[in-house]
């Protein structure tokens, strides 16, 4: 078996495509929108890509996606071995369930939860929750979106580029924006999508505007794009509920763990001395 870094689309592509639910943010960074931040890397067999890890650097820390079928998690294990050296110091990661120990030997790992994959499968329960309530948003609002994450998603992934692919929705309460849904990958090329950033003013929540904005999103989605997916907390019950009434379905499992790199005490005061170097005029 090889390690390899890639670099060809079409043969991440055809890989990627083999269980498209699974890897709608992979495909969707196949995009040269976001092309630019990926780095690509495989465990191959006689020339055959068995499983592929993608970091993702546009954000900080970087996103390390390590995903892969049950009936792939050996390969998957062996894959992620052999990048340990390569991974920054601090890396957000997705990864498949079983596999997180290969990591934890290098890195101290926090945990955010088992999350599942979620993807669109009857696009006609989505119609029942449109209103004309909501109003595309644009990058004039981003003012009001941040104010509305502060509030009510601090936690929040946002990319404020991704109100340049024109798919974000919210609601208006007066001049304060309450309820919105965006995406974290748009891809018209590769036909895929992955919602995200959802979320409603506490002060009008359990009033359907999480439903409707999402129902707006899909709605806008469904003539540019084949798969729809999304991820979420598997605690999350409100939220798992309410992409299920829209007709989301599960469809696979991962762990999501901040990962930051062991350090005994002689490289902790060597990165100390690296970092007051740096801050110094």
């Amino acid at each position: 078996m090889d390690i390899v870094c890639l670099h060809d689309k079409a043969e991440i592509e055809s890989c990627l495509r083999r269980e498209v639910a699974l890897n709608i943010y992979s495909l969707g960074d196949l995009d040269e929108f976001f092309w630019p931040y990926t780095q690509w890397y495989a465990l191959k067999t006689a020339g055959e890509i068995q499983v592929i890890a993608l970091l993702y650097t546009a954000t900080s820390p970087p996103v390390l996606l390590a995903l892969s079928p049950a009936d792939n998690t050996a390969q998957l294990r062996e894959l992620l071995s052999a990048l340990l050296p390569l991974l920054p110091r601090k890396v957000y990661t997705h990864l498949s369930l079983r596999v997180e120990d290969v990591l934890a030997a290098s890195y101290d790992m926090m945990s955010y939860g088992i999350h599942q994959k979620m993807i669109l499968q009857d696009r006609a329960c989505f119609q029942a929750f449109l209103s004309s309530s909501v109003n595309p948003l644009t990058s004039a609002h981003l003012q009001e979106i941040l104010a509305l994450y502060r509030t009510s998603y601090p936690e929040n992934a946002f990319d404020p580029r991704m109100l340049e692919t024109g798919q974000c929705f919210g609601v208006w309460e007066g001049n304060q924006l309450v309820s919105v849904a965006g995406v974290h990958v748009y891809s018209p090329v590769y036909r895929v999508a992955a919602i995200g950033n959802v979320t409603t003013h506490p002060n009008y929540r359990n009033r359907g505007l999480a439903k409707s904005v999402t129902a707006a999103l899909c709605q806008s989605l469904v003539g540019v794009v084949d798969h729809i997916g999304l991820n979420v907390k598997q605690e999350n019950f409100a939220a798992v509920e309410c992409y299920r009434q829209l007709g989301f379905e599960a469809c696979g499992f991962y762990h999501e763990i901040m990962a930051s790199l062991k350090m005994d005490k002689g490289d902790e005061s060597l990165y100390a001395i690296s970092c007051s170097k740096t801050r110094q005029p």
